[in-house]
């Protein structure tokens, strides 16, 4: 290609002889976005329902240059979440066992449960019955999405 006609992005860039304008804020016809509001500049701004530590020490140009005791610091901590204390991670309380162990949920979750006829016909068994009949098309409800496999060998007893 010759030089005159330009290289890759050379051909795209402006210029200078056209007019940019910025676009700055957009008008409410010119967005996706419909909340009430016709003025972009009328949305405003929320304030926090609280101010963030204005009553702390070191706000004032002498509080930092004094700095802050060790007592002071130690007040101002967060407690550990519960997650990093010991336990089984059950329960609500990380220092006692929580819920006992529940081995009789599989690891493994179910597909579409289907009864045996289908649940066209009346149901003759006394026990619910029902056969997996894999994922159908991920639209299991959250009752059959609460269902996990269990093979009768990892069954208790």
């Amino acid at each position: 290609m010759n030089r005159a006609g330009g290289w890759g992005d050379d051909v795209y860039q402006p210029d200078g002889s056209e007019v940019q304008d910025d676009a700055g804020l957009l008008d409410a016809e010119d967005t996706l976005e419909n909340d009430g509001v016709d003025d972009p500049l009328d949305r405003g701004w929320s304030p926090p329902e609280r101010p963030w530590a204005v009553e702390h020490r070191g706000v004032t140009a002498s509080e930092r240059r004094a700095g802050e005791t060790l007592d002071q610091r130690l007040a101002e901590e967060l407690p550990e979440p519960a997650a990093a204390f010991d336990g089984d991670g059950l329960g609500d309380s990380g220092s006692t066992d929580g819920e006992l162990l529940d081995n009789e949920v599989g690891t493994a979750r179910s597909g579409r449960l289907v009864a045996p006829d289908e649940g066209a016909h009346e149901d003759e068994e006394a026990a619910l019955v029902a056969t997996d009949v894999g994922i159908d098309g991920a639209a299991a409800s959250a009752e059959e999405a609460a269902m996990h496999v269990v093979d009768e060998d990892d069954l208790p007893g």
